[in-house]
């Protein structure tokens, strides 16, 4: 499941996954070792928080609004996350080093040819109405997504190579593959009660918000919920890792960001996020005062601009109005060309960022990507004004026209609570200006409607990333395209390539960590060369808690890492109450308050298939997981 800014931005599904968890062969010939185990230790005594109750109440401030509360339609950062701690998943990722650890499953088996994965199913695992979680409900939930198009909006692309799926007995678990697939152990896909949704009729229109508390088997249970005002979630006291410390999360939106800062100063949140980051500004005011620290570390995320290259159904249907300017490479790569990402790192980000490259950020090191000095398209208004002229788009005075007439004026969807898109737009509406581009900058509290419809020409956008990448590359492929018109889907910007595709089909076979990783090093090539998705940066997670309200917090990865919108639930599931006995975990992990703002680049020790690997950091709105 991915983690989206809100629709493309990409704040996502992050959709809301450090490194590869489970595509080299390394990890698949181990995965049949992996021995059911608690990353954390046990739960430490609750203490009341200051609630009247009597309960200790975590409420996180987030600018993010819930697109879904149903995990088979959420991809914003904020509904992915929630689902994270609904449900849990077949695995998780280690918070140390990101490979692949138990959740719902206890291990998990290849064959010999790597057609048929076999899981364990744990025994310990209950529904929050009391009953038990089974093999039936993984099965139901695959086959629900691999049949019922409505379902699989989310995490269809989980289940494309799938054959068959079925539930031999209550523990054990079998999947049956078309052809090899990398990321059996990074199945990212929420596990649902198959006795509450088989009651769903029609999956692409129920958000299973009407009904609390909603059943799940997840560190929380969600208890009530209130549209662009809070999602509230109570512990989980049969958990099977354990009970969280806090009895209650609660996260509450704020759509002024500022608003939600000052909330942080008076109290009346525990934590805040920003959007998904706090402004360098906001972050600034809070250093040094009492009871508040300010964490920094390295992002999941990418802050990109999102080309409309022409909307289509799978079948070939046009539909949106798009700029027919921009499926003309060169036009596309002269918008590359006329956007100083230095500038932007400096004056937007204030240092708190990375200039952006590849499709993947470099935290992810086994798949970052650089383009070579000859392949570069850096900051060149002068090339990119021969690019325009080349395309026909000549200057007529202080305009550039096109064969037809017409003045070259393009409109960028922007996301209305992030400042980060306002203050490029006003950046871009210049530098474009000098080429003789008009460009409109259209800042809306939802940008999905457009976006889905296909009526604009360019959009912010930004995705959380996964430790495997195979989710944010499925949502390029022809696959991901919307089978009806203006119908949500999972497409990114309707990207329809035969090379891609083959690139992405070769990539998901490969379980050769190394050869994967060049293949996928090839994809985001072909990205960067194509000029549809232009990556500006990496921003930094910044964010920022009362001490005296959380006591401990575990960061991902650990050493270095983000708070908010992880690969997981170990920030909410482990952070302590201030004034609680303990200092919470201790088994075989540690509970981490975070690193020191002003962090620009990070470096952290991963495991990727038995081999260690450096790296560093992150970024955007409202996240498409």
């Amino acid at each position: 499941m991915v983690e989206r800014v809100p629709p493309p931005s990409a704040q996502p599904r992050s959709r809301m996954r450090i490194l590869l968890a489970s595509g080299a062969a390394a990890l698949a010939l181990a995965a049949a070792s992996v021995v059911p185990g608690v990353p954390f230790g046990a739960a430490a005594p609750q203490q009341a928080q200051a609630a009247d109750s009597g309960k200790s109440t975590l409420t996180v401030a987030v600018a993010q609004s819930v697109d879904s509360l149903s995990p088979f339609l959420a991809q914003k950062l904020l509904s992915t996350s929630v689902s994270r701690l609904m449900y849990d998943f077949l695995t998780n990722y280690d918070p140390k080093d990101n490979h692949a650890v138990p959740g719902l499953a206890t291990k998990w088996e290849p064959s010999a040819d790597k057609l048929t994965w076999t899981y364990t199913i744990r025994s310990n695992s209950k529904w929050s109405d009391g009953q038990q979680a089974t093999a039936e409900d993984a099965a139901w939930t695959f086959n629900k997504i691999m049949t019922d198009e409505g379902a699989a909006q989310s995490n269809g692309s989980f289940v494309t190579n799938f054959k068959k799926v079925t539930a031999p007995s209550p523990t054990k678990l079998v999947i049956e593959l078309k052809e090899p697939q990398a990321t059996m152990a990074a199945l990212d896909v929420p596990i649902v009660p198959k006795h509450v949704w088989e009651k769903v009729g029609d999956f692409s229109k129920f958000n299973n918000d009407t009904k609390f508390p909603i059943v799940g088997n997840g560190p929380f249970i969600l208890t009530d919920y209130k549209v662009d005002q809070y999602v509230k979630l109570k512990a989980n006291k049969d958990f099977w890792r354990g009970s969280p410390k806090f009895d209650e999360v609660v996260f509450k939106t704020y759509k002024d960001q500022d608003a939600a800062v000052a909330a942080l100063r008076k109290g009346e949140v525990s934590f805040v996020a920003g959007s998904p980051a706090l402004t360098p500004a906001q972050a600034a005011s809070l250093k040094g005062d009492e009871n508040i620290k300010v964490n920094e570390g390295p992002g999941r995320r990418f802050f990109a601009l999102a080309t409309n290259p022409g909307a289509q159904t799978k079948d070939g249907k046009k539909f949106g109005n798009g700029n027919k300017a921009l499926l003309d490479q060169k036009v596309r790569q002269a918008l590359f060309l006329s956007i100083d990402r230095k500038t932007i790192i400096d004056k937007v980000f204030q240092g708190h960022a990375v200039e952006g490259k590849g499709y993947i950020p470099p935290r992810f090191s086994a798949y970052y990507w650089q383009p070579s000095a000859s392949q570069t398209l850096g900051y060149d208004p002068a090339k990119a004004a021969q690019l325009l002229d080349q395309a026909g788009y000549k200057l007529k005075g202080d305009q550039r026209v096109g064969k037809d007439g017409k003045p070259l004026d393009l409109r960028i969807l922007c996301h209305a609570t992030d400042p980060n898109d306002k203050a490029i737009g006003k950046y871009l509406k210049e530098w474009w200006g000098k080429l003789g581009i008009g460009l409109k900058v259209d800042c809306l509290d939802d940008v999905s409607v457009p976006w889905y419809a296909g009526e604009y020409d360019l959009a912010f956008d930004g995705w959380s990333v996964n430790p495997d990448p195979d989710f944010v590359l499925g949502i390029h492929t022809c696959a991901a395209l919307p089978t009806k018109a203006k119908a949500s889907a999972a497409t990114d910007n309707f990207i329809c390539d035969k090379k891609y595709d083959g690139l992405y089909k070769k990539q998901l076979a490969e379980y050769d960590t190394a050869k994967r990783a060049d293949i996928v090093k090839q994809m985001q090539s072909w990205m960067y060369d194509s000029g549809y998705m232009n990556i500006i940066a990496y921003p930094n997670a910044v964010e920022a808690y009362r001490t005296d309200q959380i006591k401990s917090i575990t960061t991902m990865p650990e050493a270095a890492g983000n708070i908010y919108g992880q690969d997981g639930y170990w920030s909410w599931w482990s952070a302590v109450p201030a004034g609680s006995g303990s200092d919470a975990d201790s088994d075989s992990g540690s509970s981490s308050t975070g690193i020191i703002i002003g962090i620009v680049a990070v470096v952290v020790v991963l495991a990727v298939g038995g081999f260690l690997i450096t790296r560093r950091r992150r970024t955007t709105a409202d996240d498409r997981e």
